[in-house]
């Protein structure tokens, strides 16, 4: 019997991986509270950070989250987060960016620019193209290596030192593909008994090479 092990995530400042592909996007956060009109919007591709950079903020900031069963007066006086803010519907959005310097900050996510967010309202339209926005970009090698090195650390293991640049070359260059790879190597590293080495990692990416490219495209 294999009993997997592996440590909580954490989502604390010193656990966030930096490099030139969201440096920026940290130092727009960590601005808080001299954003413009109050508000921010993180934007980037599917687990890039936005979550975790946004968590950050609330600890620091003593932030709300806001979710659709909370009533916005219930959260007045607080700054407030939310997430996948596109999704959020006008008149909450509306609402929340005229309140946001009263209220002590708003820091939106979303996949997508607020420029790209459809909205119906001619008077939101117009602050969501007026929003500073900081964008995350797709994972730099830098990056990829601490996403790597912080889920092998999760998952309790120490690989080959040469194994990030073998995982580099082999697999999807995004942060989908860093916790997919991770997840089958501790995997086959527990059900075989043997050390996470490039010998084992060509073995299971040969093995699963087209089936993670097309599931993580899905």
């Amino acid at each position: 019997m294999t009993i997997p092990l592996q440590n909580p995530p954490l989502y604390t400042r010193a656990a966030f991986a930096t490099s030139d592909a969201n440096a920026e996007a940290v130092r727009a956060v960590e601005r808080w509270p001299a954003w413009p009109n109050g508000a921010l919007a993180l934007v980037g591709p599917e687990g890039c950070g936005k979550s975790h950079l946004a968590t950050i903020w609330t600890e620091r900031a003593g932030a709300a989250v806001w979710r659709p069963e909370i009533a916005l007066a219930d959260l007045a006086g607080r700054p407030i987060l939310v997430e996948d803010a596109d999704r959020a519907g006008d008149e909450t959005l509306f609402h929340l960016i005229n309140r946001a310097t009263l209220d002590g900050g708003l820091l939106l996510t979303s996949r997508l620019r607020p420029t790209a967010w459809a909205c119906a309202l001619p008077d939101l339209r117009s602050r969501l193209n007026a929003l500073t926005t900081a964008e995350i970009d797709e994972p730099d090698d830098a990056l990829l290596i601490a996403l790597l090195e912080a889920q092998f650390r999760e998952r309790l293991r120490r690989p080959a030192p040469d194994l990030y640049e073998y995982l580099l070359k082999r697999m999807p260059r995004s942060v989908a593909a860093v916790r997919e790879t991770v997840r089958l190597l501790d995997e086959a590293a527990g059900e075989q008994g043997r050390p996470l080495n490039r010998l084992l990692a060509r073995e299971v990416l040969d093995a699963v090479e087209a089936d993670l490219g097309d599931a993580l495209d899905d």
